[in-house]
Formats: structure tokens, C-alpha cells, sequence
């Protein structure tokens, strides 16, 4: 339930989402929904929780994948294994909207957590199975990590420099199948709204990786071979790409035609001549003699700090970005004029996050709080009739 003050209900109030996650990305798709107002009911292992808890101790101590991922939500604890479970776990299926989950590959199924085992008692349940490869094919029990996927969907074959391929920086195969998860719900809860019935969400973090490669899969397969790893650089524009400062700052800048180039030697470089220079009149011709072309620019550029560059940059109208560290970032101008920092309440005191990007002029984000593991358990079983006794037994039993 979203408890921040808005103009109208949240979105998503009165939805539940009943979710059997860990990691990265059925965590990420299931945050989002709480944002949106959905009560989110987090089963976690008893005593050690989502794994991502331990990834770091960044966060006053606290994982900073699990503070991102996890805020809003409400900690249960259950061995899914004890002999009570299924009847708990049925009890909360009987009052929720969404069962979405990313376990070990056949798990759910072992259970009778399916959707096919699931949809004849709960027939407006909305089921979202996130997974690696699927449950068909020859990869079906094959385990899938974010690396993993990077490698297998072909990412890492075009990221990099030519002499070494390199993964993304961030767990780009996770947040792609959380991504494509969360709206495919949000599509599910609109079905349903229309015909009363809900239905499966499959999400593999290969095919939605594999969406996100389109453009160099059509690239390699129709015109014969896969785009260049360039690094920072543009393989068919220059310049485009990094440039260094003379104080050691980089600037990342990119010209699109020939009149921009004729703009960036006079406004930038301070020398309208070298436009007309053989070697670099058009792009064709600077991009077959990008090696010298980069050498013309440096020299003109170690004598400017980066503030200078990019004063000139945007004065001739020039696109461009600072290569920016974490800690710029953090203290990025634009977000701090735009309002996009909130505070959000964690077991080890508040911590700044961003607001979603996705801006609703009358419902704003709701941003609660990240659960400390296990935080509402007695509040949830005690709700379905579980008695202060019988919640004694189950954590001697170690099944809470």
C-alpha cells in the first residue's frame, strides 16, 4: 500500500504480488510494482533471506543490489520445503493478484506452483515465470547468470575494445528481463481487467537480451559480419568517441556531418582551416584517417581544461557529455533540478534513491521502505489465522 500523498489512488492500489525471488531480475520487476502501489509479499529463506542481502555491505552495511531492488516491499520468511508452506503459500495465492518468480529452473513446478497447476483454483491469477533459457528446449535446466547471458545473447562479442571483448558494467541481462517481465504484468492486469482471467508472463533473460541485440544480429546475419568492438569510439563516424583534456579529464563527443566538423575546428579548435584539409574534409575521409585526425584534435585539446571543452562544445552546438564517474553522477546537476533524489527508510537508517523514470503527474512514486528479513512475518501469517503459538512452533522448527 502506498502510503505517499497523491491526488489519486496509486495505480496499482489494492493489487498484491506474491513473490519466490532472488537476485537481480524478477526483484527488479517486482519493485517496480510496488513504486506503482502494489503490496509486493517477499518470501525469503529463514535466517539468510535473498541471497542478493550478502552480495556487498556497501549501504551502511546492507547490500546496495538488494537496497535498489527491494525497497516497498514486505518480508516473509518460509522454507518453502516445510510441511505447512504449501497451505501458507495457497492461503496468500487465494488473496493475490501476481505470483512472480526466478527460481532454480523447475522449482515451481516441483511444488505445484505452476501456472497450469495454479489456474483451475485461482483462475484470475497472473503468474510471471522469469527464467534463463525457458522451460522448453535443449537449455531449459541449464543455469543462466547475468555474465552468462551476456556471453550467450552475443553482448560481449561487440562490447569492448578490437583487442579485448568486455562485459556491460551492469547487470544489463537481469534488468532486461525485469524490465520486460514488469510490463508484460502490467499488459497481464489490463488483459484481466478485460476477460476476468489471468494467464501466464514468461520472461527469458535470453530473448530479452537477445530484443536488445536486434540491431547488431540484423547487422551480422544480413550483411555478413557482426559491428566492430570500437571501445568508445563510432566505427563509421569521426570524431565521436573519447577525448582526453589537458588537466586529465575525457569528454565524450560525436559530429554528425560535414557542416558540424566545419563548426567544431572554428568554434571549438579555434582553427577554421583544418575544415578544408584533405585528410578530414568529409567523413569518409576522416574516419580513413582517424588515427591522425585524433592526434590533430589532442593537440589542440591539452592545452583546455574539460570545463573548456565542454563551454566550447555546447557554445558551437556540439553534442556531448563528460565521462562522468560514480560520485559525478551521484551529484549530477540535472538531477538535483529536476528533484529526482528521495529518501527511502532501510533497518540501518534512510538512504537516498532515485525517483522511477517513468513520471506520473498525479500519482507520484511511492518509494517505501527496504524490509529487514523477515520484518512482517508475524504481521502476514497472523492475518491468515496463524495463532502466536503455532508461529512459536514454526521458528523452533526453523520454518520461519
Amino acid at each position: 500500500m502506498c502510503a505517499t500523498a497523491s491526488p489519486t489512488a496509486a495505480p496499482l492500489d489494492g493489487v498484491t504480488v506474491l513473490a519466490l525471488e532472488h537476485a537481480v531480475a524478477a526483484p527488479f520487476a517486482s519493485r517496480q510494482l510496488a513504486d506503482l502501489g502494489a503490496r509486493v509479499i517477499k518470501i525469503e529463506r529463514p535466517g539468510v533471506g535473498d541471497f542478493a542481502r550478502g552480495y556487498d555491505q556497501t549501504v551502511h552495511g546492507m547490500s546496495s543490489f538488494f537496497v535498489w531492488a527491494n525497497r516497498g516491499k514486505e518480508s516473509l520468511t518460509l522454507d518453502l520445503k516445510h510441511p505447512r508452506a504449501a497451505e501458507i503459500v495457497r492461503q496468500l495465492l487465494g488473496q493475490a493478484d501476481v505470483l512472480i518468480q526466478n527460481l532454480a529452473p523447475g522449482a515451481t513446478r516441483r511444488m505445484g506452483l505452476d501456472f497450469d497447476a495454479l489456474h483451475a483454483d485461482f483462475p484470475g491469477l497472473i503468474v510471471c515465470d522469469i527464467s534463463g533459457y525457458g522451460d522448453q528446449g535443449p537449455y531449459r535446466d541449464k543455469k543462466a547468470y547475468d555474465l552468462l547471458i551476456q556471453a550467450a545473447a552475443g553482448l560481449i562479442s561487440v562490447t569492448g575494445t578490437e583487442a579485448e571483448p568486455s562485459r556491460a558494467g551492469i547487470s544489463i541481462a537481469d534488468i532486461a528481463a525485469g524490465m520486460y517481465a514488469y510490463s508484460g504484468i502490467l499488459s497481464a492486469l489490463l488483459a484481466r481487467a478485460r476477460t476476468g482471467k489471468g494467464q501466464r508472463v514468461e520472461i527469458t533473460m535470453l530473448e530479452a537480451l537477445g530484443e536488445w541485440m536486434s540491431y547488431p544480429l540484423n547487422f551480422a546475419h544480413y550483411g555478413g559480419t557482426p559491428p566492430a568492438r570500437t571501445g568508445l569510439a563510432h566505427p563509421a563516424i569521426a570524431p565521436y568517441g573519447q577525448y582526453r583534456t589537458g588537466d586529465g579529464g575525457s569528454v565524450i563527443f560525436g559530429l554528425q556531418n560535414d557542416r558540424e566538423w566545419q563548426c567544431f575546428c572554428r568554434e571549438v579548435l579555434g582553427n577554421a582551416a583544418l575544415a578544408a584539409d584533405e585528410r578530414f574534409a568529409t567523413n569518409l575521409q576522416r574516419v580513413a584517417n582517424r588515427d591522425a585526425l585524433d592526434a590533430e584534435i589532442g593537440a589542440y585539446l591539452a592545452h583546455m581544461t574539460r570545463d573548456q571543452l565542454i563551454e566550447r562544445l555546447d557554445r558551437g552546438g556540439i553534442a556531448n557529455a563528460p565521462l562522468n564517474d560514480m560520485h559525478e553522477v551521484w551529484a549530477h546537476p540535472q538531477f538535483a533540478a529536476r528533484d529526482r533524489w528521495r529518501e527511502v527508510a532501510t533497518p540501518a537508517g534512510p538512504v537516498q534513491a532515485l525517483l522511477p523514470p517513468a513520471t506520473l503527474s498525479r500519482a507520484p512514486a511511492c518509494m517505501g521502505s527496504v524490509p529487514a528479513l523477515g520484518e512482517h512475518s508475524a504481521q502476514i501469517l497472523g492475518a491468515l489465522g496463524v495463532s502466536d503459538a503455532q508461529m512459536d512452533a514454526l521458528r523452533a522448527e526453523r520454518a520461519i
